[in-house]
């Protein structure tokens, strides 16, 4: 294939099928911050049960890897952290597939996600706000300075479109000061 868009791989798909979607981390953190090597694109969906079988249909084993349906509904299941892999056999692209939870910041995010054109292809991004907690939270989980450089470069290129507010009031209340106060100084806002 010429030219693939390998995010598009995923997301033309979830719109064509009207399947409910986030783009979140590494990929939401580039097209906010600053361009970064990424072996795969995190999604979180909000599928429905019924939704499975189409779900599965619209990734044919012949191009994708998807976990059976027995796997999905039990990931789909899980309180937390639900999640899933598809890959793409000719490129070897990869897509995290997490599932919906009853967490009152990710209904936010659904609800506040930002509409964007790249590549000639919409994608629904998780807004700003929600993947800067989420990265602090995975800094907090194993210490991996990539979250906080993605942290730096989305408030250095897109703080003007972050509710900081918000933000701080969400950073207090997951208990993440101290991860926060581990972003460079002077690229953030109090």
């Amino acid at each position: 294939m010429q030219n693939l868009n390998l995010f598009s791989l995923y997301t033309e798909i979830l719109n064509k099928n009207k399947i409910d979607y986030l783009v979140t981390g590494s990929v939401a953190s580039i097209v906010y911050g600053e361009p970064r090597l990424t072996h795969d694109i995190d999604l979180i969906l909000n599928l429905l049960e019924e939704q499975i079988d189409g779900f599965i249909a619209a990734f044919p084993s012949d191009q994708f890897y998807c976990p059976p349906k027995e796997v999905i509904k039990v990931e789909l299941k899980r309180s937390i952290r639900g999640h899933i892999n598809l890959i793409h056999h000719e490129t070897g692209f990869k897509a995290d597939i997490y599932f919906t939870e009853k967490d009152e910041l990710l209904i936010w995010a659904f609800k506040h996600r930002q509409t964007i054109k790249i590549f000639d292809s919409t994608i629904f991004l998780a807004p700003p706000e929600y993947v800067i907690v989420k990265k602090l939270e995975f800094y907090k989980e194993g210490d991996a300075q990539k979250h906080l450089t993605d942290i730096n470069g989305i408030l250095l290129n897109s703080k003007d479109i972050i509710d900081f507010v918000f933000l701080n009031k969400i950073i207090l209340e997951k208990g993440l000061n101290d991860q926060w106060k581990s972003v460079s100084a002077g690229k953030r806002e109090e």
